[in-house]
């Protein structure tokens, strides 16, 4: 049975975003493993604190991927 853990930064995305990423990744393992396993597959999405998620050795905060969102593709 897969266990999916998904971890994004808090206010980032909203409630019927969550709920997207849940369906769509476990469409994912559904199509990998097959339809069997679609009821035992759990999908876990984690909010971590603004600014206690860093890369690059800096944090990230909600309002830096916001703003990195909202750049044109490509920049």
């Amino acid at each position: 049975m897969p266990f999916v853990n998904v971890k994004v930064i808090e206010g980032v995305f909203s409630a019927a975003q969550k709920q997207e990423i849940i369906q769509k990744v476990t469409d994912a393992m559904v199509d990998i493993e097959g339809e069997t396993m679609r009821p035992v597959t759990w999908v876990v999405v984690e909010e971590v604190s603004s600014g206690d998620w860093g890369v690059g050795g800096h944090p990230l905060h909600t309002a830096d991927v916001k703003a990195m969102a909202a750049q044109p593709v490509g920049r």
